[in-house]
């Protein structure tokens, strides 16, 4: 089939290879525009746009998608189908009419559930144990269209979201092959979502990533996953941030301690007390600005001390 691809970042990317080594023609790559990115503020295209490149495909990086100038040049590559996977902006009727066969998107979760920008990270800091990846048609909804293929995925005990979205890339990029074969011979029959099992997974904030201790530990250990690497897993001792880089919880309990204490140094890391008496065992932290240290690292370098309490961020 002739397609035209949207996407952005390195989760798309495998999506992209898969596509054109099982002999798909694609005319054109739209991402998103170039960022400024580290101390010197340089101009860096996106990986999918560094990957079309080296595939030597036409790829464009509008600003928007809205517009006549865009959509005149989408005909103009004539596609048969348009294909998503995580490009980073909705796209209107007159976009998604642009090709015969509609738009197919490839999404990071099983949907209905963690509908929206981030559905891997908040699978993860939710304590889910599975998670998969689905093909719809897209409309002009988040994340609404009807259900073309699944496929679910188990979520490992200590697997933090990087390592969970890299697996669901390389699963989806067949699954997106296996949608556009069968669909191409007319063999699918799209199913409708069920809106009242229904979740979100917004877009993460800076916010998103201040620990509050009173959490239940679990809570704790799914966002320490979840929010790596990016807003992180932050607290605050001794007026310093700290970001929580690992760590599980215990069977153990605390009843009667201050969410936030540092209890111990155990096998696990350090034992901090939680909401509802409940103890996370953290093996790694980062001080603001350092390096990641192991939990006896952190106490050797005076980063933080049995007896310490940590606390929410109140402001970044």
């Amino acid at each position: 089939m002739r397609l035209a691809f949207f996407g952005t970042p390195e989760t798309a990317v495998p999506a992209l290879d898969a596509l054109l080594d099982a002999g798909h023609e694609i005319p054109l790559v739209v991402t998103r525009p170039d960022r400024a990115v580290g101390r010197g503020q340089r101009l860096a295209p996106t990986p999918v746009g560094l990957r079309a490149e080296a595939r030597a495909i036409p790829t464009v990086r509008p600003d928007g998608v809205r517009t006549p100038e865009f959509r005149t040049l989408l005909r103009g590559a004539a596609p048969d189908v348009l294909v998503v996977v995580a490009y980073g902006r909705l796209l209107p009727p007159g976009v998604l009419e642009a090709a015969p066969a509609g738009a197919v998107n490839l999404h990071f979760s099983l949907l209905p559930a963690y509908r929206g920008a981030a559905p891997v990270q908040w699978c993860v800091a939710n304590g889910e144990t599975r998670s998969g990846v689905t093909t719809m048609r897209m409309n002009e909804r988040m994340d609404e269209g009807a259900i073309l293929l699944q496929e679910a995925v188990e979520i490992g005990a200590m697997e933090h979201a990087p390592a969970l979205a890299a697996r669901l890339a390389s699963v989806g990029a067949g699954l997106l092959v296996e949608t556009l074969r069968r669909l191409e011979r007319g063999e699918l029959v799209p199913v409708e979502q069920d809106p009242t099992q229904a979740s979100l997974a917004p877009l993460l904030t800076r916010a998103d990533g201040w620990i509050d201790p009173a959490l239940p530990a679990r809570a704790i250990a799914g966002r320490i996953r979840g929010f790596d690497p990016w807003p992180g897993a932050w607290v605050r001792c001794r007026e310093r941030r700290l970001r929580l880089a690992e760590g599980r919880a215990l069977e153990a309990v605390a009843p009667g301690v201050a969410p936030g204490t540092v209890l111990a140094l155990g096998p696990a890391g350090l034992e901090i007390a939680c909401g509802g008496a409940t103890v996370v065992a953290v093996a790694a932290l980062q001080a603001e600005g350092g390096r990641v240290l192991s939990a006896r690292d952190a106490i050797n370098g005076r980063h933080i001390a049995l007896g310490d309490r940590l606390e929410r961020l109140e402001t970044a």
